[in-house]
């Protein structure tokens, strides 16, 4: 599976975290971490941890203990872009303004640094594609 095809479900996205964090990684170290906080049971979780590994997202290791090791075999920011391009071409037409507009809201969820930040990564853009 190309990491442009993976579309992982919140729950997924929710192990893939725990994973991108502290990977290698067993069961029981996904289920510590995010298992009572989501009210999540061990046997749900090893299940999505299965699945997760037949879609081709996980790498599966034998830990000398006999513990099986996860490892993502697609990076975080794979996957992010991935679910970012999904939701700009299915909700917003591809228009990037839309969707930054529509992140930002009316500025109360952004902090200054944040903005100024952002003003920062948009003056780059501008002047990469000015260089072009």
């Amino acid at each position: 599976m190309e990491h442009n095809t993976f579309q992982p479900s919140d729950a997924e996205l929710d192990i893939l975290q725990v994973i991108w964090e502290l990977q290698p990684v067993t069961v029981r170290d996904i289920f510590e971490r995010i298992g009572a906080a989501k009210g999540v049971g061990y046997t749900t979780i090893l299940k999505q941890v299965q699945r997760l590994t037949e879609k081709g997202a996980l790498s599966k290791t034998d830990a000398p203990s006999g513990a099986h090791l996860y490892s993502a075999l697609f990076s975080e920011t794979q996957v992010k872009k991935g679910l970012a391009n999904k939701l700009l071409h299915a909700a917003f037409s591809g228009s990037a303004l839309q969707l930054m507009q529509h992140a930002l809201g009316d500025g109360e969820r952004v902090s200054a640094e944040e903005l100024a930040a952002l003003k920062q990564w948009l003056d780059q853009q501008k002047n990469q594609n000015d260089a072009l």
